[in-house]
């Protein structure tokens, strides 16, 4: 299935990512792109060569030129789009999280098995290498038995204040915990069966936007291993990145420690600040995007070609959403929540 049409929906810098991406594979061609933003849109298919582009997601939807959507709009929109996306007989690639709810991930799952479609999550952590090599080291009994593990990803005040518009419609749990619920998971090979999480709602609100400032989490897995897990959206702004990403992972014969974020391969110092540039999630070579994010884009074109499941599907998200909201009961009542290790 060479040359695929490609359709994306939602042009900002998850949009941006994924048609640079497109645009530069030998087996894809951008069809046609989609933002309420028309100037977003337009600007889009100028730079990456689209035939078409819409405010209209269901124009996307209707072309039968396009085979797969791309879905990298506002966290609480994915729900509707993938449904329609799915029962237009689309292949699609959604952005994380699936969705913000365990009932609306479950209908997406419906629609998936009642059409032919390929669904993935875009949980591209799976493709950063310094996370593989952790894996590796995990599967291959280095490490011993995973004891405990510590992940803290992290934003700046940044994202919540001026990045996202629609922050009071998400949470640092939604938008960051998600992705490090399923990087644990796939990790450890194991399930999450308690959460107890606190959060704080202080900062943001004074702001005008009515969502928590932090979540902090333990979670524990049937095998026996723990996990200290940190979302947070109100690092200082002068922070050298906008994200923080750092994981501690202890075994009964060894730990390994990952810092993707302050990594200090390269260390900028200048008149607009500190910085430790990006080395490995979008790097341009030459005016191709590489990196680990857009290998897992690179991943669903692969799937879309052979016909084959992804690495991350559906389900993935599933239990991603479903242990982000035991996180947010816990922290709303205070309380531990024990989870179903197979989802119904």
């Amino acid at each position: 299935m060479d040359n695929t049409g490609i359709g994306i929906i939602g042009c900002g810098i998850w949009g941006t990512i994924h048609a640079q991406t497109f645009s530069t594979s030998p087996y894809t061609r951008i069809v046609s792109v989609c933002d309420k933003d028309k100037d977003k849109a337009e600007q889009l298919s100028q730079k990456y060569g689209a035939k078409k582009y819409t405010t209209n997601y269901q124009e996307v939807l209707s072309n039968p030129e396009i085979s797969a959507v791309s879905i990298a709009t506002p966290d609480h929109t994915h729900t509707q789009i993938v449904l329609d996306a799915l029962n237009a007989g689309k292949h699609v690639l959604v952005e994380k999280p699936l969705a913000t709810s365990v009932k609306e991930c479950k209908q997406i799952l419906a629609a998936r098995d009642a059409s032919d479609a390929i669904l993935m999550v875009d949980f591209h952590n799976h493709w950063n290498i310094p996370f593989i090599q952790v894996k590796k080291m995990v599967d291959s009994g280095e490490l011993g038995d995973l004891q405990m593990i510590n992940v803290r990803l992290n934003d700046t005040i940044f994202v919540p204040t001026k990045m996202l518009s629609w922050a009071s419609k998400s949470s640092p749990v939604h938008f960051l915990g998600s992705h490090v619920v399923d990087l644990i998971r796939w990790i450890t090979g194991d399930e999450i069966i308690k959460v107890y999480s606190v959060s704080r709602s202080e900062v943001l609100r004074k702001k005008g936007i009515d969502t928590q400032d932090f979540y902090q989490s333990i979670l524990e897995f049937s095998g026996g291993t723990t996990a200290y897990v940190e979302n947070c959206w109100i690092l200082a702004e002068n922070s050298p990145n906008i994200f923080e990403f750092k994981g501690d992972f202890t075994g009964s014969k060894g730990s390994t420690s990952v810092n993707v974020s302050h990594h200090r391969m390269i260390e900028k110092y200048t008149e607009q600040g500190t910085g430790f540039p990006d080395v490995s999630g979008v790097v341009d070579r030459y005016g191709q995007a590489l990196g680990f994010c857009t290998a897992s884009i690179e991943h669903f074109i692969d799937c879309v070609r052979n016909n084959s499941q992804p690495l991350v599907t559906g389900e993935d998200g599933l239990v991603a959403t479903q242990v982000v909201e035991a996180m947010e009961e816990s922290a709303r009542t205070g309380h531990p929540v024990d989870l179903q290790t197979i989802i119904d």
